[in-house]
């Protein structure tokens, strides 16, 4: 998408926003004076009810083209912030708290903080990432790029619904039986067989509170959104992404569900870095080829560590940037205290992908239990979204030798 195009969908999102909310003031009284008249008639005239059904009509209109305009600004977005621009002096893309302080809704409301009133931002999927540049002001230039933190929805493949549920195709088997064959003789059928699967959109959500006072001071609101609920947010959908049990409220995590490590060929003393690569062989001879790592921290520091005979360091280098990655795959790290040790490989690429339902949504709230009495609000961030997992065997799964 074009800086053209962008500039078009975020000036129309802009006056559907406008006209969505002078719509809305037009639609609450016509509610109330419908509710008056059927308590008083015990019904409602046919003209009024189609004022009001007219009214409704047009306001879930309205709400379909404005998130139909976010998507379509988001991805716009997406693509800035990841060079499509051509610009090479373009800047990077923004994150959540950024955009939040910077929205119409929250500069007014916060000018003004009337009692009982909550205000909700969409917030852009790339403004999710942990690791966006903030500059100074609008004229600071970023003269290199940031060293950027994979993370585990980096490695898998894209996607968006409109249901509260996905159904997709697992694959649980397949028999090759090609093989060369005579004229005029049958050939021989190979098997591939599928379940279907259901999987829910899961809401992943926190709050927290603040004072009332930091309405007054837009920049430390934002640090509080980027640095608390987007990070905190960020953390758990990892780890729900990873180790999720299907069950209840949680996704199906891709660790949860893969195969678990064999070594397809014995090797003397095997390191980590050994063990990496035959995982890979594994996932290979299942064929499916690894597009990514995931390891812990503490494991992916020890590797990065590792030094030959003169001292130098074999797989990085401590004075310039480096993206992490082992035999020539990315490397998302994590902190999850359940992937100490452990690995997982697989084509996370082409055999999984994340189904966002839901955006990022700031929600600031003046009056939440007893927060008109201490002068607080409460601040919530929240994003639904389903995981698919077409083909288990294209992961693999295990532990480092001790």
């Amino acid at each position: 998408m074009t800086d053209q195009t962008k500039d078009q969908a975020a000036a129309a999102l802009k006056e559907v926003n406008n006209q969505l909310k002078a719509l809305t003031e037009k639609v609450q009284p016509l509610a109330e004076n419908a509710l008056n008249e059927a308590k008083k008639a015990n019904d409602l005239s046919a003209e009024t009810k189609e004022t009001v059904d007219k009214a409704l009509t047009d306001l879930n209109n309205l709400r379909q083209a404005q998130n139909d305009l976010q998507v379509k600004l988001g991805e716009a977005e997406q693509l800035f912030a990841r060079g499509g621009t051509g610009n090479p002096g373009a800047q990077v893309d923004a994150r959540a708290g950024d955009l939040a302080v910077k929205d119409e809704q929250i500069i007014s409301f916060a000018s003004n903080a009337t009692s009982g009133k909550r205000i909700s931002v969409a917030v852009p999927r790339n403004a999710l990432t942990s690791f966006a540049v903030n500059p100074v002001d609008g004229s600071t230039r970023i003269v290199t790029a940031p060293n950027q933190r994979v993370t585990i929805r980096d490695l898998l493949a894209p996607g968006q619904t409109a249901s509260n549920a996905i159904a997709y195709l697992r694959e649980t088997g397949f028999t090759n039986n090609a093989a060369p064959v005579a004229e005029n003789t049958t050939k021989p059928y190979s098997e591939l067989t599928f379940e279907e699967v259901l999987e829910g959109v899961k809401t992943i959500a926190h709050m927290l509170k603040a004072s009332k006072q930091i309405l007054d001071d837009l920049p430390q609101l934002q640090s509080f959104i980027n640095g608390r609920l987007l990070n905190g947010l960020k953390r758990v959908e990892d780890a729900q992404l990873l180790f999720g049990s299907g069950t209840g409220n949680n996704l199906h995590g891709i660790y949860t569900q893969a195969t678990a490590y064999s070594a397809p060929i014995t090797i003397a003393s095997p390191t980590r870095v050994d063990t990496m690569r035959l995982a890979m062989l594994q996932a290979a001879l299942a064929d499916v080829f690894a597009t990514g790592h995931v390891l812990h921290m503490h494991d992916w520091t020890a590797i990065e560590l590792l030094k030959d005979t003169t001292g130098a360091y074999l797989f990085t280098n401590p004075f310039s940037p480096n993206t992490p990655s082992l035999w020539g795959l990315p490397v998302a790290e994590t902190n999850h205290a359940a992937m100490a040790s452990k690995f997982l490989t697989g084509s996370f690429a082409e055999a999984a992908q994340i189904f966002d339902r839901e955006d990022a949504n700031v929600v600031i709230s003046t009056e939440n239990a007893d927060d008109f009495e201490k002068n607080m609000i409460s601040v919530r961030c929240e994003e639904r979204l389903a995981l698919a997992v077409y083909r288990p065997e294209a992961f693999v799964k295990g532990e480092f030798p001790a």
